[in-house]
């Protein structure tokens, strides 16, 4: 989505138009609208570089201000996300865990981006600043009309700050859906899964009981539906046929064969 790799297969499109058919202007207006904060706050920062220099340089760049103009530009945007603007002349190995990763969401926003992927944007921090810093995400948001793209392994995070969620298990997309369609009634075995052993209060005392099975390896993945030798209800097609992506019961996007078979089957898996 950023442009840091490029896809191996499929199409990726931006405004409802294919990155390859975009003209060089439209390329260009995608790559500044696009940015990302990346999940190691330190190593994506140069450390030879002042913080002025990594905020303000790519504005700079792209004609956005002028260099006489910088110096104010950074300040503005340190404060917006919450740091001192007198911190612009420090370098990133004088700051915090959370502070790094402040500077990190200031450089996204520098070029005036509408979309921002974020890459386990706060599994690098302890708990209390992973808090403030997704209720800066949040505050954002609202402030300046982003979308998030957030990528994290961290439910209670992804429950708090999206709109929509989608589960991927061995690099596929197993079940989309609405944040609160997906908390309150996951269809796929394996988002059950994943949420009946999240650990939340209300849950103190509860054994752990982990998926059963090995993680297969994604360069070798099992035929058929990749999650069927670690899931209990799977069946004789879901371990021949790769299950597609499609509109099932509760209106939920599922891929899974138990989701698609008749009532019977689907209350099995329910059950």
């Amino acid at each position: 989505m950023a442009g840091v790799e490029n896809p191996s297969k499929g199409t990726l499109s931006y405004d409802g138009v294919a990155l390859d058919e975009m003209t060089s202007a439209q390329k260009k207006a995608y790559q500044l609208e696009v940015q990302m904060i990346f999940q190691d706050p330190f190593a994506s920062l140069n450390p030879r570089l002042r913080v002025e220099q990594i905020v303000g340089e790519a504005p700079v760049a792209h004609g956005i201000i002028k260099r006489s103009q910088r110096a104010e530009y950074v300040g503005n945007l340190l404060n917006k996300v919450g740091l001192d603007a007198q911190y612009m002349s420090r370098y990133p190995h004088q700051f915090s865990g959370g502070q790094r990763q402040r500077i990190g969401i200031a450089r996204a926003l520098a070029l005036k981006p509408k979309l921002i992927v974020c890459d386990e944007a706060t599994s690098a921090l302890d708990v209390s600043i992973q808090a403030q810093v997704l209720n800066l995400f949040m505050e954002l948001r609202k402030e300046l009309d982003l979308t998030y793209v957030f990528i994290s392994h961290d439910l209670g995070a992804v429950e708090h700050i999206s709109d929509r969620i989608a589960i991927m298990y061995l690099g596929q997309v197993v079940e989309i859906g609405t944040t609160e369609e997906i908390f309150n009634n996951p269809r796929h075995p394996y988002t059950k899964a994943l949420l009946e052993e999240a650990p939340r209060l209300d849950k103190r005392g509860q054994d752990f009981q982990p998926i059963t099975g090995e993680i297969p390896s994604p360069l070798n993945p099992p035929s058929g539906c990749t999650f069927h030798p670690r899931c209990q209800f799977a069946k004789d097609i879901c371990k021949a046929d790769i299950p597609a992506l499609r509109l099932g019961n509760a209106d939920r996007l599922t891929s899974c064969h138990l989701e698609h078979m008749p009532q019977t089957e689907d209350q099995l898996v329910s059950a």
